[in-house]
């Protein structure tokens, strides 16, 4: 008797928040065939669980028609900041004695590096812009370090080494010599994880072998919870920083690259519901307004390091101004010297919330009052609305200097408004052609973790000759790295598109050199 293959043309986005998890069911067709929006839970695959279970009670909705599971958390955010879960470190720097004026983790928060640090040292080695050897690579100070980090009770080694984004050779000498030496401890390689700039890079490197135990946790957490719900044929990607997706082993490898993940699907989901891709996003939650930038329907990246729990880094991550503003929001004063925030009722909005008969005035209040929302069972007092009105124009302003803030073009541009306490934006903003309120807004964060598509990056620096053909050779190069490096992370090979490229000459140097930075994106290969 011969079977069939099931069809597996359903995909499941989940967005895990920290009040909520968020999660749609994508066939295709431009509205989530199902959706669901339950209360996040302490025990990671609780939330996930419930939403998948929810999802999956649907009509039309078949757990084996499901190929892939898309999930968006924020863990690596929360363990950071809460410095809790955290594997203690042990750094080492290939870069002496050029880099020894600085130590690893200079300047991070003091409760933070007493959470990570368990070892550091700077060896001899590193290298000059382009490639050669700045010092020969000194394997048995690595040695040395390597027994220390042993003696100090090291859970994870982090290095770094000058100019490993031009060439990894040294990062790999040196782990050569940790794994002879310790064995099979997780290594975090610099070249992985951040671009050029040695101590933000290191930092990034670092944060990103501390946060080992939450990414095993969360992973594991998620299986489980597939397997809880007839998923486990189902294919699962996280979602990253720039709005692409990478498999479990590569976030269990570079869990860093997870952190600004939520606002990055919330921008993702807008342009998918939308049709716009090039336009501003207002993600309003109960806290917080993430306000970012669409280009060609993927984040705009940020051009700057990224500060990540006090401490500088320099992977990627979307170019975002984020202000307290949110509908659990609260309002306190007087209509004549009105406060609004930081301070917010977050999940408590339904108890505390005036139009819920509770006893603080929130900023969803002031959208009830002014008629911009109808939600509660109540409305507020009268003799409550000149201060919420007073409210609602802090938070007009705030929104318009932000928006103001992240724009770096010439013209106006849409704004799309998503996430539950978007009813907070105004209808008229300066430099906003219009604002797009699409359906489904309230669950854009899923959405854009379940179409997400698979990423390849490049950013290195070249040397190139003075004639137009090495110039030429060197993009090549570049576009032909960034294919293979999407395609080897999950993408289909006859779809993968170069969807940004940046060309920056380099000055002051012997000899003529570009960085190039390239991103190339592919639909998922097996759907």
């Amino acid at each position: 008797m011969t079977g069939t293959t099931p069809r597996t043309d359903l995909r499941i986005g989940v967005d895990v928040g920290g009040t909520n998890t968020d999660a749609v069911v994508l066939d295709g067709s431009s509205a989530p065939l199902a959706r669901a929006k339950v209360a996040t839970t302490a025990n990671v695959n609780g939330g996930i669980g419930a939403a998948l279970e929810a999802v999956l009670a649907a009509p039309g909705v078949a757990a084996e028609r499901v190929g892939h599971v898309m999930i968006g958390t924020t863990h690596a955010t929360n363990a950071l900041l809460e410095r809790s879960n955290l594997v203690r470190v042990a750094a080492l720097r290939v870069g002496a004695p050029a880099s020894n004026a600085v130590r690893p983790m200079y300047g991070w928060p003091a409760s933070l590096r007493t959470a990570v640090s368990a070892h550091s040292a700077i060896v001899r080695g590193g290298l000059e812009l382009d490639g050669s050897d700045s010092t020969p690579f000194d394997t048995d100070a690595v040695a040395r370090f390597c027994a220390e980090a042993a003696r100090s009770g090291a859970e994870a080694v982090a290095v770094s080494s000058v100019f490993a984004p031009v060439s990894p050779r040294h990062e790999e000498l040196a782990l050569a010599t940790v794994r002879r030496e310790l064995g099979d401890i997780p290594v975090s390689l610099s070249h992985q994880v951040g671009s050029l700039g040695l101590l933000e890079r290191e930092n990034a490197t670092i944060l990103n072998a501390a946060l080992g135990r939450v990414a095993v946790h969360v992973i594991r957490a998620i299986e489980e919870a597939l397997r809880e719900q007839g998923l486990d044929h189902a294919v699962p990607y996280f979602a990253q920083n720039d709005g692409t997706l990478m498999s479990l082993e590569s976030t269990e490898r570079t869990p860093v690259l997870t952190i600004g993940s939520g606002p990055a699907n919330s921008l993702r989901g807008a342009a998918y519901l939308t049709g716009v891709s090039d336009a501003l996003v207002a993600d309003v939650g109960g806290t917080s307004t993430d306000i970012g930038a669409l280009a060609q329907s993927f984040p705009r990246e940020s051009a700057f390091g990224v500060e990540i729990g006090g401490v500088a880094t320099n992977f990627r991550m979307p170019d975002l101004v984020s202000i307290a503003i949110g509908g659990g929001t609260t309002v306190a004063g007087s209509p004549g010297g009105v406060t609004v925030g930081p301070r917010s009722v977050g999940y408590e909005l339904g108890e505390k919330a005036l139009v819920f008969g509770g006893p603080t005035a929130t900023l969803s209040d002031a959208a009830v009052a002014a008629g911009r929302a109808t939600i509660g069972d109540r409305a507020p007092a009268p003799s409550t609305h000149p201060l919420l009105a007073a409210a609602l124009k802090v938070c007009d302003q705030r929104i318009a200097d932000a928006v103001d803030r992240i724009k770096v073009t010439r013209g106006d541009l849409p704004l799309i408004a998503v996430g539950g306490g978007s009813v907070l934006v105004p209808e008229g903003l300066p430099g906003v052609t219009t604002v797009i309120r699409p359906d489904h807004y309230d669950v854009a964060n899923a959405i854009g973790a379940a179409i997400g598509t698979v990423s390849g990056n490049v950013d290195r620096v070249f040397s190139v000759g003075s004639r137009e053909s090495d110039r030429a050779r060197v993009l090549d190069e570049a576009r032909g790295a960034a294919v293979e490096s999407a395609i080897a992370a999950g993408a289909a090979p006859d779809s993968v598109e170069i969807i940004e490229i940046d060309e920056i000459p380099l000055s002051y140097l012997r000899e003529p050199a570009v960085r190039v930075r390239v991103k190339a994106a592919g639909p998922l290969s097996r759907m």
